[in-house]
């Protein structure tokens, strides 16, 4: 006999199955056909700003099957993606000091910084650098090793923020003391309000990414309608939810009208998290962010607060951000913003690729050139 546990599995399976199903997906490409046919030119240039999604368009094919008027801009959604080069100095600074354990996310290791250096690099110096799968991890080694002074880089949307937040509460209440942060997240609406800003009409709709709406619900991305009269939808991640999303966007163009809709409802609330947004906003504040092809944008990162400054790695080891030069010859900064794909740039796939990235667009798992290197050449 399944008990509810059981039940809910299959029944969550059973959903993912259909989501799958070509017919299905078939259906909703027709109806996103019909619904180009009432726009001009026929065609709807859209921008996702998740790197899951950027993987799942590529990955499950429907990029290819799209109509031909349906243009697909990879923007700002990978967290390792938009680290600036300036930041990445930073942890290679404090990678670079006695004692200091360095503890990251994997792809974050390989991302270069000034010189082409990286973690990587830093790690056959001698460094102190541990690839970890979650902040606790981190505290982990914190509490092993109180001889050393554990840094965990904090990169990463709404969606990690409040994980990152859950281990400073963690660390306080276990009295770990060398344990610290370096706070580089990002907030998503900012981003998407810098990009509208630039004073062109190159993205016709977003493609919100479900991940982070799980955590913020859909009212911090209301401007895009009320302000900018763009629509935007959040997305699943199987074909037939993507399919659905952009459905949802072009027949809102064709109508001439903009909404914030969502074709994710089984796992995004209107309202998102509470309890997560909560945590969050405990530990952090909005301050301005460096973003590699965008610069600084006024309040779209987070900063620990300052009664919490002893868990900051930036006020504890001294450490500033510096003017770096940017990469020579990357063009990550024009993907990021959707202005070129990634083949227009001329290091991709000759002095740029996944094996020996040049930039970390080609770095990250979720990193528009690595997708466009492994699923469309």
């Amino acid at each position: 006999m399944k008990n509810a546990s059981d039940t809910e599995k299959g029944s969550l399976t059973s959903l993912e199955e259909r989501l799958q199903d070509p017919d299905l997906c078939r259906r909703l490409l027709d109806r996103l056909e019909a619904a180009l046919e009432h726009l001009p030119g026929k065609s709807m240039r859209f921008m996702e700003v998740c790197g899951t999604h950027t993987v799942s368009l590529f990955q499950s094919g429907l990029r290819s099957l799209l109509p031909e008027g349906v243009v697909h801009l990879s923007g700002p959604g990978c967290p390792v993606c938009v680290t600036h080069d300036s930041e990445v100095a930073a942890f290679l600074e404090m990678a670079g000091r006695d004692n200091v354990c360095i503890a990251t996310f994997g792809d974050l290791i390989r991302v270069p910084g000034p010189g082409g250096k990286s973690l990587k690099h830093a790690m056959a110096d001698g460094a102190l650098v541990k690839i970890v799968y979650s902040p606790l991890d981190a505290l982990k080694i914190a509490a092993e090793h109180p001889e050393w002074t554990v840094v965990f880089i904090g990169i990463g949307f709404e969606t990690t923020a409040p994980t990152v937040a859950g281990t400073l509460q963690a660390a306080r209440m276990q009295g770990i003391r060398n344990f610290c942060v370096l706070p580089l997240h990002k907030l998503v609406p900012p981003a998407l309000k810098a990009l509208l800003s630039e004073g062109d009409s190159y993205i016709d709709a977003f493609l919100l990414p479900g991940h982070v709406c799980m955590v913020t619900g859909l009212e911090p991305f209301s401007f895009l309608a009320e302000q900018w009269h763009v629509p935007s939808c959040v997305g699943g991640f199987t074909p037939a939810d993507l399919a659905l999303a952009l459905c949802l966007l072009a027949e809102d163009l064709a109508s001439g009208r903009a909404s914030v809709s969502n074709a994710y409802p089984r796992a995004v609330p209107a309202h998102g998290n509470p309890r997560a947004m909560e945590l969050m906003q405990t530990y952090f504040e909005p301050c301005d962010a460096l973003w590699r092809g965008l610069g600084r944008i006024p309040m779209s990162g987070l900063r620990i607060r300052d009664e919490y400054a002893e868990m900051n790695a930036m006020a504890r080891l001294g450490i500033e951000l510096h003017e770096t030069p940017p990469i020579r010859g990357c063009r990550c900064g024009d993907v990021l913003k959707g202005r070129i794909q990634p083949n227009a740039c001329p290091l991709f796939g000759k002095a740029c690729t996944p094996m020996d990235p040049v930039g970390p667009c080609m770095v990250s798992t979720e990193g528009s050139c690595a997708a466009y290197y492994k699923y469309a050449l």
